[in-house]
């Protein structure tokens, strides 16, 4: 995994940001607004229970990659049996994993893990099972459910460049 670093440190100098996302719509929003910030080899890291949007935020990621791109990336499916989905995209492959179903961090080497993280975007929902393997250059993103039935809260924790790059968009 190059020398991006291993293991779950926190960059001193970022806070957490929380944004409150009412609905399905704010949630892809963000999404799109992310994915015009991401380039290779990134990693954002999605957590939150079942049922927080982290399959929404991925699709909506994509679809937003894609079409700035003038690709239309098709369905994008759940990866909730293969695993993971790759999409190859104009800037860079763009790798979404779900790992709820893996019983130990070590199983993501037999998904190529190593190569996503070198060559492309890496959407890892359910980030947390990769432990000590998730790169500590990484953008935590973790959805909950909020008052109403469609509304999240979110919390971004910026993990190296990203902290920059969420203050020059404004999200800071």
């Amino acid at each position: 995994m190059g020398g991006r670093g291993h293991g779950a440190g926190m960059d001193a100098a970022a806070t957490p940001i929380h944004m409150d996302l009412p609905d399905e719509a704010a949630t892809a929003a963000l999404a799109g607004r992310l994915a015009d910030l991401a380039a290779p080899p990134d990693v954002l890291a999605l957590t939150g229970e079942l049922g927080t949007g982290k399959t929404v935020f991925a699709r909506a990621f994509i679809h937003a990659r894609a079409r700035r791109r003038g690709v239309d990336p098709g369905e994008v499916p759940s990866p909730t049996f293969t695993l993971v989905q790759t999409y190859d995209l104009p800037g860079g492959p763009v790798y979404h994993f779900d790992l709820y179903r893996i019983g130990d961090a070590r199983e993501a080497y037999e998904l190529d893990i190593e190569d996503a993280f070198a060559e492309g975007i890496s959407l890892i929902e359910w980030a947390e099972r990769l432990g000590d393997l998730l790169p500590a250059e990484r953008l935590d993103v973790t959805l909950s459910h909020a008052g109403r039935p469609a509304a999240r809260r979110v919390r971004l924790d910026a993990r190296g460049r990203w902290s920059d790059r969420l203050l020059e968009a404004g999200l800071v």
